[in-house]
């Protein structure tokens, strides 16, 4: 054979193997079982019941302290690069800013094709150019973008298969979660409420990206809730609208979760616009901060749960909702567990929406006790006083895990944390921000750095006065506290478990942490020099386990020493 023979040959052998190695089909039954194969993360919460949790035992307690970094991807693009990873059968899809997708050597690193969606330059999105992650169905990846279209791309060549418009993003639309696949359809939800948007749920044929249904998170005048949007009282201030509705918020902006036997979804929700002047619209203003329960097949409403209704602190409830099956006084419940942003933990039942258990998990005063349906008394505060939690919450986005192995759920928590909120007027204009209000940071020590922003710059000049931060274990049937692994900053990183009994997490110090799961002992640490504001997850190839983390611009792999 000559020379160029040989080459050529070589090159038909690399391409076969890449082929081979991309070509992965993931059926509707493979991701309803997909605990089962846990050397894949084949969802964004890793599964339906959105549990971040891994069957994958290699890595255990007694030789977490032997990881070591494996290999490293860096991405092009500056800014909190949010993203969970999928990985299936050996290849790792991800999305990085502000919409590429990438698919990687989940071994190696190596990069097989990029994916660039050319955003609309008019293009407005609230808290910077974040996108969480992907969705696939058969050979196909699914991603939603910055100018509102949710996008088919081919998971062998990286070429696009359709583009749907969602929405108008010139209206402060968006969509920066990942979608959920269900079936035969395409779920997502749209960002947006701090522009004024009425907020929605909608579901996509996977084959076409044509829409099937569509629910709204604020209901129109022929839909039930509306009469939650209260009219104006004969003396209402100037300011009051009369149809606040048209441009209430209530965005979806991170995954949800989905229950097979049941056939329900369920999406957390955004909070109501304008985000704190609440004189601006009266009443309970449903659905936004709820989790509302869907049918997979129509969309309609099964049921909701409001966790903090007239929101006026911006305690958006879009947490991942945490679907298990818990005891909960000696009867067996299909529960839904939620450390929501209000500060509050919380068990549903999550065939009914009956209100369980209702704890709080970091300090709070804007409510003080529940009636027997759940709903919170409301304490507002005088003005100029602090409200506990502050605007950012007592947690937020970033994803909280639960070990069926240990029965904890595991949150990552902001403590001691408070702003003094105030409302202002504001009209209500197209592609302009609708805050309605001016807050700000309690600061306790005069002159001492206050909290600095959802991101914070390479100096860390923090100072515990104002906030800490902690991974909480708490029991996934009571809420009580069973141990607390403090953190010098609030965190910002999602959460990982495993059956070995390992948690993986991140901090804003830069920091990833192996914890023991049952007595969050610290098992080792490494220093990866930017902030961790993206949950690891794990997977395994040829035999071995990987975990990873993002920090800053770098998406570390870590495995054990060989």
């Amino acid at each position: 054979m000559t020379r160029r023979a040989t080459a050529a040959a070589l090159v038909l052998l690399l391409a076969a193997a890449m082929s081979y190695r991309v070509q992965a089909q993931i059926g509707y039954d493979r991701l309803l079982n997909a605990a089962k194969e846990p050397r894949n993360w084949l969802i964004y919460s890793g599964g339906y019941f959105s549990n971040r949790y891994s069957a994958l035992t290699q890595i255990t307690p007694a030789n977490a302290k032997n990881l070591e970094l494996k290999w490293m991807y860096q991405a092009a693009v500056a800014g909190a690069w949010q993203t969970t990873p999928l990985v299936v059968d050996g290849i790792m899809y991800l999305t990085q800013r502000p919409n590429d997708v990438v698919a990687l050597d989940a071994k190696t690193g190596r990069v097989f094709w990029i994916y660039r969606h050319q955003l609309d330059p008019t293009q407005i999105v609230c808290c910077g150019s974040n996108n969480r992650g992907l969705a696939i169905l058969g050979d196909t990846l699914y991603m939603g973008t910055l100018d509102a279209h949710l996008i088919a791309i081919d998971t062998k060549s990286g070429r696009p298969v359709w583009n749907t418009r969602v929405a108008d993003n010139k209206a402060g639309y968006s969509v920066t979660l990942a979608p959920l696949v269900v079936k035969d359809k395409v779920m997502i939800g749209v960002g947006g409420g701090e522009y004024g948007i009425r907020g929605f749920v909608a579901a996509y044929d996977a084959r076409s990206g044509s829409e099937i249904w569509r629910f709204y998170t604020i209901p129109g005048p022929t839909e039930a809730g509306f009469e939650s949007w209260n009219a104006c009282p004969p003396d209402a201030k100037p300011y009051c609208d009369s149809e606040a509705w048209k441009h209430g918020g209530g965005s979806v902006w991170v995954t949800g979760s989905y229950d097979a036997a049941l056939n329900q979804t369920y999406w957390g929700v955004g909070n109501a616009g304008p985000d704190w002047n609440a004189d601006q619209r009266p009443g309970d203003n449903l659905y936004t901060d709820s989790v509302v329960a869907l049918d997979a097949d129509t969309g309609r409403l099964k049921w909701h749960y409001q966790f903090t209704p007239h929101d006026r602190y911006d305690y958006d409830s879009v947490q991942v909702p945490v679907l298990a099956d818990v005891t909960w006084r000696g009867t067996p419940i299909k529960a839904m567990v939620w450390a929501n942003r209000n500060g509050n933990f919380y068990v549903l039942d999550r065939e009914t929406g009956r209100f369980l258990v209702g704890k709080p998990f970091v300090k709070v005063n804007w409510m003080d006790t529940f009636d027997e349906r759940g709903r919170p008394r409301q304490t507002v505060q005088p003005p100029g006083q602090p409200t506990w939690p502050g605007n950012q919450g007592g947690t937020n986005w970033y994803s909280p895990s639960y070990s069926p192995h240990t029965g904890l759920f595991y949150v990552s928590a902001w403590e001691n944390y408070a702003t003094i909120f105030g409302g202002t007027p504001v009209e209500y204009q197209e592609g302009r921000n609708f805050g309605g209000g001016q807050n700000r940071p309690l600061v306790p020590i005069p002159g001492a750095p206050s909290i600095p922003g959802l991101r914070r710059g390479p100096i860390n000049n923090w100072t515990e006065a104002a906030a800490t931060g902690a991974v909480l274990a708490l029991d996934a049937a009571s809420g009580d506290m069973k141990w607390r692994y403090p953190m010098t900053d609030v965190t910002d990183s999602g959460i990982l478990t495993t059956a070995s009994d390992v948690l993986f997490t991140g901090g804003r110090e830069g920091y990833f942490h192996a914890l023991d799961a049952r007595t969050g002992s610290l098992l080792w640490k490494a220093s990866l020099g930017a902030q961790i504001v993206s949950g690891p997850i794990t997977y395994e190839v040829d035999g071995r386990q990987y975990v990873t983390a993002i920090s800053g611009l770098s998406l570390c792999v870590f495995g054990l020493r060989e």
